[in-house]
């Protein structure tokens, strides 16, 4: 089975994502496609990173994801593709991968090359979809591109470690208005060994991060559904923090978003004391 997995920020009102499977299967009609989001915000590299990286490691080995976020092709912004994680991916050089690559180098890595190969009026996501089915039929990266050894970073809204504290940025909201930040756990426990800690945004504190969001009942005096609209802070599965409100729902009980005023590129702060 070939898997080629979709994240764009295309939106579903236009025809692009039914384009773009189209092609997929006019040059792989045995592929499976699987759509991850096409509700990125435009040009948005930190949502993308996140999503991508969120999502990933639901799919075997093998799986091919093309990343259509940000992708024209110019003296910046080069076009990759990367094996990382038994798994392959190709989007822009502009910084989406570098959440992956923080935690596992890659395997391979290259600059796409077969633009000159394609008839003159091919598009940038052409070049994606040729180089998306040649991997998921078993193709060798180094016949679509030119080894290389690094790529850029997201510059913008890096968590950082100080002296007692971890500065870190919503980079997400996601449908039920909670806010992702970019605090990993693995830097939360590096950072935090085992010291008191409170989490600070927007005038606003919480002092434990749950295992789970049902752990906020801390009495059987009352019913878990007394605990609604409550803040609350948790690692996602994805491993970073998180801060959401209680049975959100941004039509009803309110969300993080709307309640708390957390936004993309809000300021989180987990400040340790010895």
């Amino acid at each position: 089975m070939s898997i080629i997995t979709l994240t764009t920020d295309y939106g579903l009102k236009d025809h692009f994502v039914g384009a773009l499977k189209g092609k997929l299967l006019s040059e792989f009609s045995e592929v499976d496609i699987i759509d991850i989001s096409h509700n990125i915000d435009a040009f948005n590299v930190a949502e993308a990173s996140y999503i991508i990286g969120a999502a990933y490691s639901s799919f075997p080995k093998g799986t091919v994801h093309l990343i259509g976020v940000d992708i024209e092709l110019n003296s910046e912004n080069q076009h990759i593709a990367m094996q990382w994680n038994d798994q392959y991916f190709i989007c822009a050089d502009n910084g989406i991968l570098s959440m992956l690559i923080q935690k596992i180098v890659p395997q391979k890595l290259v600059a796409i090359t077969i633009h000159d190969r394609l008839p003159n009026d091919a598009t940038d996501l052409d070049a994606f979809v040729k180089v998306a089915c040649h991997l998921a039929k078993g193709g060798l990266l180094n016949v679509i591109g030119k080894e290389i050894k690094a790529i850029k970073e997201v510059t913008e809204l890096q968590a950082v470690v100080q002296e007692n504290q971890i500065k870190g940025y919503v980079i997400y909201n996601d449908h039920l208005g909670n806010a992702v930040t970019n605090i990993s756990k693995k830097m939360f426990l590096e950072m935090g060994k085992a010291r008191p800690y409170e989490i600070q945004f927007k005038n606003k504190t919480i002092k434990t991060i749950l295992a789970k969001y049902s752990d906020i009942r801390i009495s059987s005096n009352y019913p878990i559904k007394y605990y609604e609209g409550e803040k609350l802070a948790i690692f996602n599965e994805a491993g970073f923090l998180e801060i959401a409100i209680f049975r959100s729902n941004p039509d009803t009980v309110g969300s993080a978003s709307s309640l708390l005023g957390l936004s993309y590129r809000d300021a989180v702060t987990i400040e340790f004391r010895n």
